[in-house]
């Protein structure tokens, strides 16, 4: 329903598309909540501002859940992901930020473009920087994407845990009650080399492993 909402509305005004994304993210936590019997905790102090936002990847449940966190988050997404009929065109209208996988320097270039415009917009800018969803419990390395990111924007990065695959598991179509958690660590300042960045994101973000 809230696809259709997009579809017929989206092509006119991007916010009416980010508004349906809202509404569809709210409605899908009150059935997390109310129907799957899964609590939600958010651990820490999330704060708001200028921030790049790094989150763990477990499960569908954050790529939507997450817009409950923040106002209209542009989330950085694979951009072959955009070349999927009527999604693509829905997801640029509501202002994804499409990865490149191997960047070129006008890539990035572009990556950094669409980024500042977000933030402008007072938009949170968000990043999975594994890449896909993993299984609860394994800590693979960061793709590329967040190195260039973080450099490219010099702004303080703030990983954010989340455990949401011990109850909603990749590839399980049944999901089991329980408590899903955000745990939002240290930010992580500007100015630090690659490796440095890195390995503290990489941490927080597999604090609840």
């Amino acid at each position: 329903m809230f696809v259709l909402w997009a579809m017929a509305f989206g092509w006119t005004t991007p916010l009416m598309v980010q508004r349906t994304a809202t509404h569809w993210s709210r409605f899908h936590r009150w059935c997390v909540q109310r129907l799957l019997g899964q609590r939600i905790v958010v651990e820490g102090d999330l704060p708001i501002g200028p921030y790049l936002y790094i989150a763990k990847h477990e499960s569908m449940f954050e790529t939507i859940d997450i817009l409950c966190l923040f106002d209209r988050p542009a989330i950085g997404a694979k951009r072959e992901l955009f070349d999927i009929p009527l999604w693509g065109g829905i997801a640029r209208r509501y202002g994804l930020i499409p990865i490149e996988r191997t960047a070129g320097a006008s890539a990035l270039r572009a990556l950094r473009a669409a980024a500042k415009d977000r933030i402008a917009q007072g938009r949170a800018i968000c990043l999975f920087p594994e890449g896909t969803r993993v299984p609860h419990g394994e800590s693979p390395p960061l793709k590329a994407g967040f190195a260039g990111l973080y450099s490219l924007l010099g702004l303080p990065v703030v990983p954010i845990a989340i455990d949401s695959g011990r109850v909603s598991p990749r590839g399980k179509f049944l999901k089991r009650p329980g408590t899903i958690t955000y745990k939002v660590g240290e930010i992580v300042p500007v100015g630090l080399d690659r490796k440095e960045a890195e390995a503290r994101v990489h941490a927080a973000i597999n604090a609840l492993n």
